[in-house]
């Protein structure tokens, strides 16, 4: 007869669910499962994860194992990290992690008998459909076009606006890069702004421009708990000199969009595994780079770091030479060919260190919040975009 306690005994680990990934090695021992990334398909990117964990041992620390964390994409990025957990799927909180050269390690001392575990507070594709909802019903938006990805999920190009002769077009994409949930809770802080009729600061930039959002780029890798690419295992934010109907079609539909109603403005929304710091990236290796721009970056940066201490400039990425830029990435490709501002604005997976929280780190809500302020600083400088 086994004197095992048949509650830590009986651990059971899934990731069997929207954006789940992880592979279970071995859980002999239920207080030290060891476990394993699994990689994006048709790619050797990893280091989004996303399990349930049931038969936990109330009042027993369990401490979960990622057995693969040092052959990651990023994986100087566990440094100074901490996973997140939720008893709910609802409230996210960070947990003690070790990351000790080779493998990642985090712990939990449960107080219920289950909990979900992931690198980030993930975004789900019942949400995305909610929040199409709310942005047609409530945010006065309209669906302005659909396109579709590999496996033939709905990508929702929204307006906000008329499309009259005159407005500027902002646009706000989100999401490239699957694992970068954040990106799609700051799309839901833009679209929850868009439902106060009231807001005079709104009502400024929508007398000037026209909102152009498409929530979630890469519906496919964010469902199969990819990292970085699609179904066919293309990085989305490195197609954009070559995009295709069949590899990228994702990319492609949005930018026979941009064709068909032009760009004042472009911010792309993602997120950062090593930098603790909310950042922008911007077009200064263009080869069509120009004071104006680099004017307008600047105001942005200036007047955003005003509006929420969860933004700053002094820390990102180093600065591309002139005419040294990734013409692939988006907000090269589209700041050149449209001669507009155009920045990837970037969220960490850790905290905002200037602004910490060491409770959640960096968070959906947080994420929201950026997007209603980069809204306001928006609609400061909007009558200078052209």
């Amino acid at each position: 007869m086994s004197n095992r306690n048949p509650t830590v005994a009986n651990l059971d680990i899934t990731a069997n669910f929207d954006s789940g990934n992880i592979q279970v090695i071995d859980l002999s021992d239920p207080l030290k499962p060891l476990l394993a990334i699994r990689p994006d398909t048709k790619s050797h990117h990893f280091q989004w994860f996303h399990f349930k964990a049931s038969g936990l041992h109330v009042g027993q620390e369990h401490w979960f194992r990622l057995n693969n964390a040092s052959q990651s994409s990023y994986n100087k990025a566990w440094d100074g990290y901490q996973a997140v957990a939720s008893y709910d799927h609802v409230n996210w909180f960070r947990v003690p992690t070790i990351f000790e050269g080779d493998c990642l390690r985090f712990c939990l001392e449960a107080t219920q008998t289950h909990a979900w575990f992931a690198y980030f507070e993930p975004y789900s594709r019942g949400r995305h459909d909610w929040l199409i909802e709310q942005a047609l019903t409530k945010a006065g938006t309209e669906l302005l076009a659909t396109g579709k990805s590999v496996e033939g999920r709905d990508i929702q190009l929204l307006r906000k606006g008329t499309g009259a002769e005159g407005q500027r077009k902002v646009w706000i994409i989100a999401q490239q890069h699957p694992g970068e949930h954040m990106a799609e809770w700051f799309m839901e802080g833009v679209i929850e702004r868009l439902e106060h009729h009231d807001d005079p600061v709104l009502n400024k930039l929508l007398a000037s421009a026209d909102l152009y959002l498409v929530p979630n780029m890469n519906p496919d890798g964010a469902f199969h708990g990819h990292l970085r690419t699609n179904a066919m295992g293309q990085d989305l934010n490195r197609a954009w000199q070559n995009a295709s109907p069949e590899i990228s079609p994702e990319v492609f539909f949005v930018q026979q969009q941009m064709e068909k109603y032009g760009v004042d403005m472009f911010i792309d929304a993602h997120g950062d595994e090593e930098i603790p710091h909310v950042f922008t990236a911007a077009c200064e290796g263009n080869p069509g780079y120009t004071p104006r721009i680099e004017k307008l970056e600047e105001h942005f940066r200036s007047h955003l770091k005003r509006t929420t201490k969860d933004f700053q400039s002094k820390y990102g990425y180093t600065r591309d030479e002139p005419g040294q830029a990734n013409m692939t990435l988006a907000c090269n490709s589209v700041g050149q060919k449209f001669d507009c501002l155009s920045l990837t604005l970037e969220m960490p997976f850790k905290d905002h260190d200037d602004h910490p929280n060491p409770l959640t780190g960096w968070s959906g809500k947080r994420s929201k919040q950026l997007g209603k302020d980069v809204l306001t600083t928006v609609a400061d400088m909007v009558d200078l975009l052209r």
